[in-house]
């Protein structure tokens, strides 16, 4: 156990280091603002605050973290340890140049979120506005970095303590925006798919839809017996995201209620875990996403406690607070959409603290640092050059012995069109992964 010094406990110091000591450590922590108790404590202890008290080891507080409300920071950065850091102090005994708690929270809060920014066609905050882009940290876990740099500085000053860090995880994820690209569509999307394609003079289309709705062919967006095929070859155990939405512009999944595809869920669920993908148009409706959660829950007979956002449209904060209010635990839409990297600069799960509430709650995010999207469809990657950017990733959180989150659909395994080379890229993230 570690004792905190801090001139004043608030929510945010409690939540900072306990993520950092507890979640990432593995190490309980008590916090105290009486002097006299901190310096009569003899074990393990640590002073945050503004001025130092004895020989005790010493992290100015930069301020942040006493504060309650949300304001633009001015933050200015220096270079430590070849990286980019904000929130720099000026005290000689300092144990680092910069306030790492108030960094972390604001990276991991997404605190730049809550300010007021310019929103991409889908009306998501755009990484290219992030700090971590910016200053070339977007791909580094940069606060499990830190953190393992205090457990660093602390069994210095304290050599026969040493911290029990966690393991490094590999967690693969699937989101299934269409189950099938010709099946089960019905008829008059059916008839579109046909009008467009001649529309589009596009023969081999049309005589592909033909075979998979007459049963010759099949379709090229049913990749799930591979993926089982996988799972069972690499001991995995995926999660399966699954568009339970009504039909919309951005919403294109099988009907909810055709029975077939009913039954592709639960064969989905005796393989794997499966959350709710939420569709776009729920984003703004807590209503439809309601109807959503207890329609999957009623095909799986079972609560539906995991998500992640269809298009990855994460509005903070109510997009969390509509998911607590329906009773999600857990979500992984962590992540960018156009860019690879760490968005909250974390690889570890932690629980989302609500900036405006000032608050922890029992939300616990999963964050996701690869999408094979982003490769093959922001950055024009093919298949062939696809593993020089996800090595880097894997060894990135496999250094901070972190969780690895990919993100996959079954369409993209289905070594057809622009996804050909594709589900060979699948399996060797997956050997390298493992």
């Amino acid at each position: 156990m570690i004792l905190i010094y801090t001139s004043k406990i608030t929510n945010r110091i409690s939540y900072i280091f306990k993520l950092i000591f507890t979640e990432l450590l593995n190490t309980e922590v008590k916090f105290t603002d009486v002097k006299n108790d901190f310096i009569a404590y003899d074990g393990l202890k640590l002073n945050y605050s503004e001025a130092i008290i004895g020989d005790e080891l010493f992290f100015k507080a930069a301020g942040l973290l006493t504060e309650t409300f949300i304001n633009e920071q001015n933050l200015t950065f220096i270079d430590y340890d070849e990286e980019k850091v904000f929130y720099p102090v000026h005290h000689k005994n300092s144990a680092m140049p910069f306030d790492v708690f108030a960094a972390s929270l604001y990276l991991v809060t997404r605190y730049e979120e809550y300010l007021p920014y310019l929103k991409d066609q889908y009306e998501r905050f755009s990484p290219s506005q992030s700090i971590a882009f910016k200053n070339y940290f977007l791909r580094k876990p940069l606060i499990n970095v830190w953190a393992n740099k205090i457990a660093t500085i602390i069994e210095a000053k304290y050599p026969t303590f040493k911290f029990k860090k966690p393991m490094y995880m590999f967690q693969p994820t699937y989101d299934i925006d269409s189950a099938y690209a010709y099946k089960l569509k019905g008829f008059i999307r059916s008839i579109g798919g046909y009008l467009k394609s001649i529309k589009n003079i596009d023969i081999k289309e049309i005589i592909e839809r033909t075979k998979v709705l007459s049963g010759i062919g099949k379709d090229h967006f049913d990749t799930f017996d591979l993926q089982f095929e996988l799972q069972k070859k690499y001991d995995l155990h995926p999660i399966y995201f699954i568009l339970f939405g009504d039909y919309g512009d951005y919403d294109k999944n099988i009907p909810v209620n055709n029975l077939k595809f009913q039954s592709l869920i639960k064969n989905l669920a005796d393989y794997a875990n499966v959350g709710i993908h939420p569709s776009y148009a729920s984003n703004k409706d807590i209503s439809i996403l309601k109807r959503e959660i207890e329609g999957l829950s009623l095909v799986l007979k079972k609560q539906i406690t995991m998500s992640r956002q269809h298009f990855l449209k994460l509005n903070l904060p109510q997009t969390y607070r509509n998911l607590i209010n329906l009773d999600i635990t857990d979500d992984y839409s962590m992540g960018y959409a156009s860019e690879i990297g760490f968005r909250a600069s974390i690889c570890s799960t932690y629980y989302f603290y609500d900036l405006e509430m000032d608050v922890e709650t029992n939300l616990r995010i999963h964050p996701f640092c690869f999408m094979e999207g982003t490769l093959r469809d922001y950055y024009n990657i093919n298949a062939g050059k696809a593993m020089e950017f996800i090595r880097p990733l894997i060894d990135e959180v496999k250094k901070v012995d972190g969780t690895f989150i990919s993100l996959w659909h079954n369409e993209s395994l289905s070594d057809q069109k622009r996804w050909t080379g594709w589900k060979d890229v699948y399996e060797e993230m997956i050997k390298y992964a493992i």
